[in-house]
């Protein structure tokens, strides 16, 4: 039976007091070298850049698009696709460039290396805050680094946010050159009918009728634009996605049993808010309440296709998987908003039955002047689509704001060595190196 062996720490205490001049030595060795190695590290300093990131729910977010530019998978949080695209090659390249060190030193510095080794990104938990901290030879180069990294990424954001909202608004764009064409050509009918049969306007009761089918044009009206908007959505989101062919009828969105159901509703929710809006006006509560509904059901009709394009597409880049999202929302709201104004307009045919006691003249005048008023409505309002992308383009190029700028460190208090914490290690490190010295001692005396 092999005989048990323990750590007598009353012996060790006991050999290191007899042999304290030794032990001593090797704690004041170690104690005075790590003091040296204090004094002759070379300094190196930290700054720091907070930011805060502005996250919106509108599309596919400026960092999606540019992580999938790059790359780089985009997480389901905006903030930490910036984080990543932080330390991309377009950010970090022009800081090495920029780095006074021996070209030695540079030759092989990838950006990846130069991440790993001189930044630390980190989004605090639970917020929309990155901090970007960078070490530098010096105070000013550390502050170099923090702040550049922050501007390159402001710049890189900036451009492909205009790259990917340009390209919405040229799709709006060809779209408001037709609707411009075929109002001018409404309002060119109208207003030959008007001195051909010297009809300038109708009596009162016509008017009165008129108004009453205002309700049903304006919606005709908006329910047109809101289909080319979508489609250059889906057409924008499309051209980003290049050979990646993805659209409702591929996944058979509107054969879902919970899509049609929700489409219905979606069509009877319309019909009843044009009859609303024939009685009342914008403010009263049973067209604001009717207007709650629909938009909560084109919320649930979202979320349902979001859902049915997750469960098709469940390895596939997240950035990608927005696209397809975007690009199927789009089509899906095309058809739905296409069986809305078939629905609409068959009520308001149903209605103009009630102009049948006109004058053939005045029911035509009435015609081409609805058809001149939609028209014109639906190329006003594609022009202010174009407009808010524009606009958006604007804004999306300031996802990030600067809430702390770059601070720059005290020349005598660099990050790194500390020598207060390089000497306390010394001193511990010295103290068991003299514990295994005295261990071994006993260990010899047995």
């Amino acid at each position: 039976m092999e005989k048990e062996e323990q750590i007598d720490i009353g012996r060790i205490w006991q050999i290191m007091k007899e042999r304290k001049k030794v032990c001593g030595a090797i704690i004041g060795g170690c104690t005075a070298l790590s003091l040296v190695a204090g004094l002759v590290w070379p300094p190196t300093y930290e700054s720091t850049t907070t930011v805060q990131t502005r996250v919106t729910g509108a599309g596919v977010s400026g960092a999606a698009v540019a992580a999938a530019a790059l790359g780089i998978g985009a997480s389901t949080s905006p903030t930490l696709s910036y984080v990543e695209l932080m330390k991309s090659n377009t950010v970090l390249q022009p800081i090495i460039d920029e780095l006074d060190w021996d070209e030695d030193e540079k030759e092989f510095l990838t950006p990846e290396k130069f991440a790993k080794k001189n930044l630390t990104i980190e989004n605090t938990k639970q917020t929309n805050l990155i901090k970007v901290t960078a070490k530098g030879k010096t105070p000013e180069e550390a502050q170099m680094i923090s702040q550049h990294v922050v501007d390159n990424f402001l710049v890189m954001m900036t451009d492909m946010n205009k790259e990917t909202q340009s390209l919405l608004v040229q799709f709006l764009n060809d779209r408001v050159d037709v609707a411009k064409k075929e109002a001018e050509e409404a309002r060119n009918k109208f207003a030959s009918y008007q001195q051909e049969h010297g009809i300038y306007s109708p009596d009162e009761q016509a008017r009165i009728a008129v108004n009453k089918m205002n309700a049903f044009d304006e919606a005709i009206s908006n329910m047109r634009v809101q289909q080319q908007a979508n489609q250059a959505k889906a057409d924008s989101a499309a051209a980003q996605l290049g050979d990646i062919n993805a659209n409702s009828q591929s996944l058979k969105i509107n054969d879902n049993a919970n899509v049609q159901n929700l489409r219905s509703k979606i069509i009877a929710a319309e019909v009843d808010l044009v009859g609303l809006r024939q009685q009342y006006t914008e403010e009263n509560p049973n067209v604001i309440k009717a207007e709650e509904k629909l938009a909560a059901l084109k919320q649930n009709l979202a979320q349902e296709v979001n859902a049915l394009v997750a469960s098709k597409y469940t390895t596939i880049n997240p950035t990608q998987e927005s696209l397809i999202k975007e690009q199927v929302n789009a089509q899906v709201a095309i058809e739905v908003s296409k069986a809305s104004e078939q629905a609409v307009a068959k009520r308001r045919d149903e209605k103009a039955k009630e102009l049948d006691n006109f004058p053939q003249e005045v029911q035509e005048y009435m015609n081409l002047q609805r058809d001149t008023v939609i028209k014109e409505g639906i190329y006003t309002d594609l022009i202010k689509q174009m407009e808010n992308n524009k606009i958006r383009q604007a804004m999306d190029s300031m996802d990030i704001q600067i809430v702390d700028p770059a601070n720059l460190p005290f020349k005598e208090k660099p990050s790194w060595p500390r020598k207060k914490i390089i000497v306390v290690i010394g001193f511990f490190l010295g103290f068991m190196i003299s514990i295994i010295y005295s261990f071994s001692r006993i260990k010899r005396n047995y």
